[in-house]
């Protein structure tokens, strides 16, 4: 079966960048949309980026527009999110997730999770 794990986060401050990485086992990862969702304690998981199978179109949330960027390597099985500009409301737990062929906003969409990473943003 598919497994992904995250990797990447970490305390930045207000301002700064991280680098978010999922690698996902299995011969199937390029047939997979991918996405990035987030949950902050107390919050609704939400939808960051997705990106389709082969890379040419994405998808994204308005409160990330024009500071991350999704963008996968599936040579390497691997879904990156760089985030930029980084704000304290970004800080949460941040999920990679997959489904096929072309990303929603939907959670309940995806059917293939990662366990999660945290990312702190200070003030």
């Amino acid at each position: 079966q598919v497994q992904l794990v995250e990797s990447g986060g970490g305390l930045v401050q207000a301002g700064g960048s991280l680098r978010l990485s999922c690698a996902v086992s299995g011969r199937s990862f390029s047939s997979y949309a991918m996405g990035w969702f987030r949950q902050a304690p107390g919050k609704e998981r939400e939808f960051v980026q997705g990106i389709s199978w082969d890379g040419s179109s994405t998808y994204y949330a308005d409160s990330v527009k024009g500071r991350f960027s999704i963008s996968r390597d599936n040579a390497k099985n691997t879904v990156y999110l760089q985030m930029n500009s980084l704000k304290p409301e970004d800080t949460a737990v941040y999920y990679c997730a997959a489904k096929g062929l072309y990303p929603t906003s939907s959670a309940n969409d995806y059917g293939y999770w990662g366990q999660g990473t945290q990312v702190t943003v200070s003030s």
